[in-house]
């Protein structure tokens, strides 16, 4: 690690560092630069120092040893008395990542009555799954959960840890990494193991315009969280293979400082998520009434639809019918984009669907590159066609 170090017996105060940092992390108090928060260690400061009192340090950084961390541990969630479907994309992801590096695909289950699904989770290739099957865990709460997930951890010692982007999955992976003063990566949408056992993890960031290659080189496990819908499931084995190790929650867990009042079910709500085919709106449309065109050709279909986020932005849709890093991921076999451009913030939430039919003006746009079916061309004429089309067909 880099860091920077004024030699106030050398500064002159002249404020010429203050002067030309570009993140304004150089505050002049009393005639002598002090260092803020905003600091990116650039070393710009150090060039403009005309005292040499200015110096940029490396420090070594203490690295653990990765020959103690092995295999792969996916935290297997169930919610409403279901596995959710992202842990076995987990698994299924997890076991081709293992194939590199000679390890095993683990898992973990925390909850009550939910040792019925770790039988289940044989038939996926998981060489040993580890249940913690208690009453005092009927609901989630993140400190006991995070105890539970922390003691297999230290059994275990997994290099790496997938747990799905869930509501659930988001509360407890930052607690776990911090308990482990590790890193996190949220919302991956590619993973990649290296032959050294780094874990690269691939984002979306600075707003989607580059893809950040994210790696936990001196600590141990590595945690990732992944969306669902963006890994693919394996299939289901006949045979049941794997170890079920029934472990006793961690002292202390019972006296949690939180407490469940109530619990009031949320009514089942149908999502784009599990669409098998969708119609997208997006920049390209011109007003709130022409999404009625996008609904309709979505229903001949027999589909769902969806927009982008600046018809959200817009007030013409709300957030849970969003496809994007700020929406939902989706994976259908069959999608229609409507006047999208295709911005990477987009694209990596869809890319993973069977056939994808783009339309737009533009021949251009980055919708093409994903697209298998490109038509270059108005919307406004070619959906009303294929709308016709379907009714005519239907007839």
């Amino acid at each position: 690690m880099a860091k920077i170090a004024i030699l106030e017996r050398k500064c002159i105060g002249c404020g010429l560092c203050a002067g030309n940092c570009p993140f304004g992390a150089i505050d002049m108090k009393d005639g002598k630069p002090e260092l803020n928060a905003a600091c990116k260690v650039c070393g710009i400061c150090v060039k403009s120092c005309p005292e040499k009192a200015i110096l940029k340090l490396e420090t070594k950084v203490d690295s653990v040893d990765k020959t103690k961390w092995n295999d792969i541990l996916v935290f297997a969630e169930v919610s409403g008395g279901q596995l959710h479907p992202v842990c076995l994309e987990l698994i299924g992801k997890a076991r081709e990542l293992a194939k590199n590096v000679n390890y095993q695909v683990k898992a973990v289950l925390v909850g009550s009555g939910v040792s019925a699904f770790a039988e289940e989770l044989c038939h996926y290739g998981v060489s040993e799954i580890a249940v913690y099957d208690d009453p005092a865990l009927s609901y989630f709460r993140a400190d006991a959960y995070a105890a539970c997930v922390e003691d297999y951890i230290k059994y275990a010692h997994p290099s790496v840890v997938l747990v799905g982007a869930t509501s659930l999955g988001r509360s407890l992976a930052p607690r776990l990494s911090t308990r482990f003063h590790t890193g996190l990566t949220a919302d991956c949408t590619k993973l990649e193991l290296r032959e050294n056992t780094d874990l690269v993890q691939i984002r979306p960031a600075f707003g989607g315009n580059i893809m950040a290659q994210i790696i936990t080189t001196n600590t141990r496990p590595q945690f990732a969280t992944v969306r669902y819908k963006v890994m693919n499931a394996p299939a289901r084995g006949e045979e049941a293979t794997g170890e079920i190790l029934t472990r006793k929650i961690p002292k202390g867990v019972g006296d949690s400082k939180a407490s469940c009042v109530s619990v009031e079910p949320i009514p089942p709500k149908k999502s784009i998520s599990d669409a098998e085919i969708l119609v997208v709106g997006g920049r390209g449309l011109q007003k709130e009434t022409d999404l009625d065109m996008i609904k309709e050709l979505a229903q001949l279909l027999g589909g769902d639809w969806a927009t982008t986020r600046p018809l959200v932005e817009k007030g013409w849709n709300t957030n849970d019918r969003q496809i994007g890093l700020s929406g939902r991921t989706v994976r259908p076999r069959l999608i229609i984009t409507c006047g999208v451009s295709g911005a990477i913030q987009f694209t990596a939430c869809m890319n993973g669907s069977d056939h994808i039919v783009a339309i737009n003006t533009d021949p251009n746009a980055p919708i093409f590159d994903v697209a298998h079916i490109a038509i270059v061309g108005d919307l406004y004429e070619i959906v009303p066609a294929l709308i016709q089309q379907l009714k005519e067909a239907q007839a």
